[in-house]
C-alpha cells in the first residue's frame, strides 16, 4: 500500500460514541444467547452496517471511520464469551451475584492483554500470511460496498432492512413465547422403547436458527450427529441399563442421565478436538510466537507507511504491564475474604497471573491462526476454556498448593473457584485474540491505520467490560441458572443453561474431590480421536464433505432442543443455496458470483434473528426484575400448554418460509 499524506478521518468522538452504543446491544445480546444456549455470534458485519446506515447522516463520513465503529463493537462483542466460565462461580456458591469490580477487573485485564499478545502477530498472520480469515474479509467487502454506494445508500440501506427483518421476526416470535406465553419455545415428544427412554425434540429459537445459518451445513451434519449419539445411542442405552426410581418421569429419568454421564463423554471429545486442533497448528503458532518476540525487540524496521503502523513495543509492554498489575489486584481481591495465610495467598495471586499470562500468549497465537483458517465463530473457545480448567485444576492439584485447603468442603469449593476465574481470564484473552486479527484483516484491506484500530480494539474491551457485570446480573436475577435460582419462587423451567459454565465447573469439581466421570470423558476422547481420524480421511479425498469433531461434541453436551435449532438453521441457509445454484445454472452465470449478494443479506437476517430474540430475553429480565413476577405479561396459563407447542411450531416454519423469500429476493 501507498503512503497517505491526508489520511481519512478515523478514531473520531462520533465513531467511539456509536461504537459505545452499538456495543450495549450486541454484548447484551451475545450475554444472553450465551447463557441460554452456549453460543455467541460474531458482531462485526452487522455492526458495519449499522454504522455505515447512522454515519451516512454526516456529510464527512468515510470507510476507516465506519471500520473503527465496527472494530470496537465486534471487540466488546466478543469479550462476552467470558460468560463460558464466570456464571459457573454462582453455580457453586462462591459468589452470589456479579461483583461489579471484580467481574470488570477481570474482563478488562484479560481482554485488554488479548489485545496486547495480538497486536505482534499481525504483521506474520494478517500481513504475509495466507490465512482467509473469512468474516474479516466480508466485513470488509460490506464496508467497501457501503462506501461505493455513497450516492444513493441503496445497498446500505438494504442491509439495514434486512437486519430490522430479522429482528422483528425474532422480536415479536420471542415477545409471543417468551412474554406472553402463547407460543411454546420448544416441543419433545418423549416415549419408552421397552426399557429405554427415547426423546424427539425441537427447538424454535430464530436467534439458533441465524446462529445455525451462520455456520453451515458441513457443522449442522455434525451437531445433528452429535445429538443422535447423545439422545438416540446414548441414553436410550443408559436409561434401559439404570434403574429407574419409583414416580419419576421419563423426562427427570433422561435429562439427569444427559446431564450427570453423556454431557461428560461431549466435554471429552471437545477437549481432545480442541488439542488436536492445537497441535496441527503449532509450528505456524510457533512462527507467529517468534515473530511477536522479535517484534517486541525491534519496531519490525520502523516503518514509515501509515497502513503498516502498529502501536510501539514501547506500548504494548507498558499496556501489558498494566494489565498483568490489573490482574493482580483482581485476583488480591478474589482472594481477599478467603482464610489464607500471606505465603498461600502471595502464591496463588502469582500462580493465577503468571498462568494466565503465559498459556494466555500460547492460546492468544493459536486462536489468532484458528480464526484466520475457519472464521472467529467456529474456533473452539469452549474447547480451550475445558483444556484450560482442566491444566488450572490439575496444575493446582500436582503442585500441592491448596493441599491444606482441601481438608474442608469449604477449603475444596475456594480451590474450585480459583481455577474457574484462573480460566476466565484464559478465556477473556482467547476470545479477544480471536476477533482481533479478524478485525485487523479488515482493516488491511480496507487501508486502515493498524495502531488507530489497536486502540479501537482496546476501547472496545473497556466499554464491553464496563456492560457485561450489570447485564450478567440483571439475567441471573431474572431467570436464575439451572440449579441456582436467586429467589424461592422462581420457576426453574426458565432458568438460563449456560452449559459451558455448568460443564467447566463441573470439570473443576471433579478434579478436586477426585470424583470426576473420567469414564465418560475417556469414551468422548476416543469418540473424538476416531471422528478426527474420519475427518482426516474424508479431508484427503478433498470436496466439502468434511465431519468436524468439535462440532459433534457441541452437538452432544448442548440441550437437545437447541442442538435441532442450530441444525435446522444451518438447513435452512443449505436449502437457499442450493436454490441460487439452480438459478444461476438456469442463467448460464457463475454460481459463487451469483449468490455472493444472497448470502451477504442472509447473513444480515440471520444477525437480526439473534439480536431481535436476545434483546427480547435482556428487557423482559428487566420487567422481571421490576414487578417480581416470573411472568409478568402471561396471557396464558399453564393448561395452555399442549396447543401452544403445535402452535409454535405452525409459526415457526411460517417465519422459516418467509426468511428464505427474503434472501432468495430478486
Amino acid at each position: 500500500m501507498q503512503s497517505d499524506p491526508t489520511p481519512l478521518p478515523e478514531l473520531t468522538l462520533r465513531g467511539m460514541i456509536l461504537g459505545a452504543m452499538i456495543t450495549v446491544v450486541f454484548t447484551a445480546s451475545n450475554v444472553y444467547l450465551g447463557l441460554k444456549v452456549g453460543l455467541t455470534f460474531s458482531s462485526a458485519i452487522p455492526a458495519a452496517v449499522i454504522s455505515m446506515a447512522v454515519l451516512r447522516l454526516f456529510a464527512n463520513a468515510n470507510i476507516l471511520e465506519n471500520n473503527m465503529v465496527q472494530t470496537q463493537a465486534s471487540a466488546a462483542g466478543t469479550l462476552s464469551a467470558i460468560i463460558f466460565i464466570l456464571p459457573g462461580l454462582v453455580m457453586m456458591g462462591h459468589w452470589h451475584g456479579f461483583p461489579f469490580w471484580q467481574t470488570l477487573g477481570i474482563c478488562a485485564g484479560g481482554g485488554m492483554l488479548g489485545v496486547m499478545f495480538s497486536v505482534p502477530l499481525r504483521r506474520v498472520m494478517v500481513v504475509q500470511g495466507n490465512l482467509p480469515y473469512p468474516e474479516g474479509v466480508a466485513a470488509a467487502e460490506i464496508l467497501r460496498v457501503g462506501s461505493a454506494d455513497a450516492g444513493g445508500g441503496e445497498e446500505t440501506r438494504r442491509g439495514l432492512r434486512d437486519i430490522l427483518f430479522g429482528g422483528t421476526l425474532a422480536a415479536g416470535f420471542s415477545l409471543v413465547a417468551s412474554g406472553f406465553k402463547v407460543f411454546a419455545e420448544s416441543l419433545s415428544l418423549w416415549f419408552a422403547a421397552g426399557a429405554s427412554i427415547v426423546r424427539l425434540p425441537l427447538g424454535f429459537s430464530l436467534a439458533l436458527v441465524g446462529a445455525g445459518y451462520m455456520i453451515g451445513i458441513v457443522s449442522g451434519i455434525a451437531i445433528l450427529i452429535g445429538l443422535v449419539i447423545a439422545w438416540g445411542i446414548a441414553v436410550p442405552y443408559l436409561s434401559a441399563v439404570t434403574p429407574r426410581p419409583d414416580g419419576a418421569t421419563l423426562a427427570s429419568v433422561a435429562t439427569g442421565i444427559w446431564s450427570s454421564q453423556v454431557r461428560f463423554m461431549g466435554a471429552g471429545l471437545i477437549g481432545v478436538a480442541a488439542i488436536w486442533t492445537l497441535v496441527t497448528l503449532f509450528k505456524p503458532m510457533v512462527a507467529g510466537v517468534k515473530a511477536s518476540l522479535s517484534t517486541l525487540s525491534r519496531r519490525a524496521e520502523g516503518s514509515s507507511e501509515r497502513t503498516d503502523r502498529d502501536l510501539s513495543p514501547t506500548w504494548i509492554i507498558i499496556i501489558s504491564l498494566a494489565m498483568i498489575a490489573l490482574l493482580a489486584v483482581v485476583f488480591c481481591s478474589f482472594l481477599s475474604d478467603a482464610p489464607l495465610s500471606t505465603g498461600l495467598f502471595a502464591a496463588l495471586v502469582v500462580y493465577a497471573v503468571a498462568f494466565a499470562f503465559i498459556f494466555g500468549f500460547l492460546v492468544a497465537a493459536a486462536c489468532g491462526y484458528m480464526a484466520g483458517l475457519i472464521g472467529s465463530s467456529a474456533s473452539p473457545i469452549s474447547g480451550i476454556g475445558i483444556v484450560a480448567v482442566i491444566l488450572v485444576s490439575s496444575l493446582l492439584l500436582v503442585s500441592g498448593a491448596v493441599d491444606s485447603l482441601l481438608a474442608t468442603p469449604e477449603g475444596s469449593k475456594l480451590a474450585i473457584a480459583i481455577a474457574l476465574f484462573v480460566t476466565a481470564a484464559i478465556i477473556a484473552v482467547a476470545a479477544i485474540a480471536n476477533d482481533n486479527l479478524q478485525d485487523l484483516k479488515t482493516g488491511h484491506l480496507v487501508g486502515a491505520t493498524p495502531w488507530r484500530q489497536q486502540l479501537a480494539l482496546l476501547i472496545g474491551c473497556v466499554v464491553g467490560a464496563m456492560v457485561i457485570p450489570p447485564v450478567l446480573n440483571l439475567l441471573y436475577n431474572a431467570y436464575g441458572f439451572t440449579g441456582v435460582l436467586p429467589r424461592p419462587d422462581m420457576d426453574p423451567t426458565h432458568a438460563l443453561a449456560a452449559p459451558q459454565a455448568m460443564l467447566m465447573t463441573a470439570i473443576a469439581t471433579g478434579i478436586f474431590t477426585r470424583e470426576l466421570n473420567w469414564t465418560m470423558l475417556f469414551v468422548g476422547v476416543i469418540l473424538g480421536m476416531v471422528l478426527i481420524a474420519i475427518d482426516h480421511l474424508l479431508a484427503r479425498r478433498g470436496g466439502v464433505a468434511r465431519l468436524p469433531a468439535l462440532a459433534v461434541g457441541i452437538g452432544i453436551y448442548l440441550p437437545p432442543t437447541v442442538s435441532t435449532a442450530l441444525f435446522i438453521g444451518a438447513v435452512l441457509g443449505w436449502v437457499i443455496d442450493r436454490q441460487l445454484r439452480r438459478r444461476a445454472m438456469a442463467l448460464g452465470v457463475e454460481p459463487e458470483a451469483y449468490a455472493a449478494k444472497p448470502r451477504q443479506r442472509g447473513i444480515l437476517v440471520a444477525s437480526g434473528l439473534i439480536v431481535g430474540e436476545s434483546l427480547v430475553g435482556v428487557l423482559l429480565a428487566g420487567v422481571i426484575g421490576i414487578t417480581g413476577s416470573n411472568a409478568p405479561l402471561a396471557l396464558a396459563g399453564g393448561s395452555f400448554e399442549q396447543v401452544g407447542q403445535w402452535l409454535g411450531l405452525l409459526v415457526f416454519a411460517l417465519i422459516l418460509w418467509l426468511i428464505g423469500r427474503r434472501v432468495l429476493a430478486a
